[in-house]
């Protein structure tokens, strides 16, 4: 796994906080790869995470409208790519488990592989021509969840994964990367403390 994600590597993207760019990483695969297995390993057996792992640099990119109005500006976190490997490999775990346990039910279609909002909508413009079809009534609430992810509490999130059999090894490594996060904002080349 991890020289596939070394290969795939987009070489267009920024250098994390260590100053090295992905196009270095991807050249380098066949020489990184067994030693940053080890590593993602034993990070994953001790369930410990690298200080460096956790801090992310995050600069606001514009986005559009007025420049002076901070609403008009996204926050990009920066973080190191092999930390940000390490994420990738436990949320495909993740993954992985919640979908041959069947917690996620087939109705969901956002953050779900070669499934949008734009699914969803057909999903749901089927379901209610079949039942108008049928001259049943529909009725339809319609409510947004604005930024989940967000405003989730990490020890629910946490419970749910252990609750529905997520192994303890993985849960202490989340654990341990959610309750340690740093970041630094970025304006102009100046870090915050």
């Amino acid at each position: 796994m991890v020289n596939n994600l070394l290969h795939r590597l987009d070489t267009h993207r920024s250098m994390g906080l260590d100053g090295i760019h992905p196009r270095v990483l991807k050249e380098l695969a066949e020489v990184l790869t067994k030693p940053l297995s080890i590593i993602y390993q034993q990070s994953w057996l001790t369930g410990e995470v690298s200080v460096d792992w956790r801090l992310a640099n995050v600069p606001s990119i514009y986005k559009n409208g007025w420049k002076e109005d901070l609403g008009n500006y996204r926050p990009v976190s920066l973080n190191l790519v092999p930390g940000k490997f390490m994420e990738q490999i436990i949320l495909s775990a993740i993954t992985q488990h919640v979908q041959d346990t069947q917690v996620i039910r087939p109705s969901q279609h956002g953050f779900m592989k070669v499934r949008s909002c734009l699914t969803n909508l057909i999903s749901f413009y089927d379901k209610v021509t079949c039942l108008m079809d049928e001259g049943k009534a529909v009725d339809v609430v319609c409510l947004d969840f604005s930024k989940p992810f967000d405003t989730i509490s990490h020890s629910i999130l946490l419970e749910k994964l252990a609750t529905h059999g997520l192994d303890g090894r993985t849960l202490h490594w989340v654990k341990n990367w959610l309750d340690s996060q740093a970041q630094r904002v970025v304006v102009n080349g100046v870090k915050s403390s």
